[in-house]
């Protein structure tokens, strides 16, 4: 990991606003949606028949709700997802407070399928001493881990995150291996959330700069974009929007000044532009990798940090952003 973090505001100036008509290499982003748009609908691997997910209410969801100890939210009528904010962790990254919102948050989603089966996905927060033991504890209950990486450079102290993938006919019992998990870790009670505090960002510069409308969650101003591609997973066609975001989590720090930790979800002709412009605009990388095993189209995530004037790190991120085929999301998790 590096030693020190280059800045939005050390003297390099971020490129002017786009309109969002071409992206800057030139190429007509609406082409190159219509050239993506149908991959993956109708058969997954192998020539099978893809399973679809099928509309839920919450209340279809409160054996897994007990189970999990916590209620969630009930996401586009397809999507379950309950949050597990680490605020038990204080973490240092380059002098800044990383704050639970900003890059400790665990999550877990579910979706049920027209054969009746349910399908979890997540990403876990661990400290380096939890690891091991949330992962014999998944392994036990039959869920994948798919991805052990970092999202901050160089932090104290060491935390990991991880990826999950479970499919089957019972969703209390992938719930079960997935509290199991949550119970090998510090991972503090759940709260119903408060009155989000207000956030000291130029939030509607920064809305105009990403060409999206962020929202406060819980004091952390949060973009989010999904794939326009229908994404499958094996024989599974997933939920608009599950495992194939764009995210961008900004942490005021005062002055209009902000941290912001995301990452990019990319298909591999998007990669390398995309590392470029970031890089250009001062943003820096901490990791690139599969978040999946079987999804397709492949989809590689960027993650990124960077600290400076809040409506200059949108206008640096929305540059890439232009070159990848995205589209923002309206509705967001409020515990996030």
């Amino acid at each position: 990991m590096g030693a020190a973090t280059a800045h939005a505001t050390d003297g390099r100036d971020c490129p002017p606003d786009r309109d969002g008509s071409d992206g800057p290499d030139g190429r007509d982003p609406d082409r190159d949606r219509d050239r993506d748009h149908g991959r993956g609908q109708g058969r997954g691997q192998g020539g099978r028949e893809l399973l679809r997910p099928v509309p839920t209410a919450a209340s279809d969801w409160s054996k897994v709700a007990t189970v999990l100890g916590r209620q969630g939210s009930l996401l586009g009528e397809t999507i379950y997802r309950t949050g597990y904010p680490r605020h038990d962790l204080k973490v240092v990254s380059h002098g800044v407070k990383v704050s639970a919102g900003l890059a400790l948050g665990s999550h877990v989603a579910f979706a049920r399928y027209s054969d009746g089966s349910s399908l979890v996905m997540g990403d876990l927060t661990v400290t380096e001493t939890e690891m091991q033991h949330a992962i014999d504890a998944l392994h036990a209950h039959d869920i994948m881990v798919t991805a052990v990486h970092k999202h901050l450079l160089s932090h104290t102290p060491d935390i990991w995150w991880m990826h999950v993938h479970g499919h089957g006919h019972d969703a209390v019992a992938l719930a079960r291996g997935m509290r199991a998990a949550f119970d090998r870790t510090g991972t503090p009670p759940g709260k119903k959330p408060g009155t989000p505090p207000r956030i000291d960002l130029d939030t509607k510069a920064m809305d105009t700069a990403l060409g999206a409308k962020g929202s406060n969650a819980q004091g952390i101003y949060k973009s989010v974009f999904r794939r326009r591609e229908t994404i499958t997973d094996g024989g599974l066609l997933l939920p608009s929007g599950t495992g194939a975001t764009t995210a961008f989590n900004f942490q005021a720090l005062g002055g209009g000044r902000a941290a912001v930790n995301g990452d990019f979800a990319l298909i591999a002709d998007e990669v390398h532009q995309a590392m470029r412009l970031l890089r250009r605009g001062g943003i820096d990388l901490v990791e690139l990798h599969n978040h999946g095993l079987a999804d397709e189209p492949r989809l590689f995530f960027l993650h990124l940090w960077a600290v400076g004037d809040g409506v200059r790190l949108a206008k640096a991120l929305r540059r890439a952003v232009d070159v990848t085929n995205v589209t923002p999301v309206r509705e967001l998790d409020p515990e996030d």
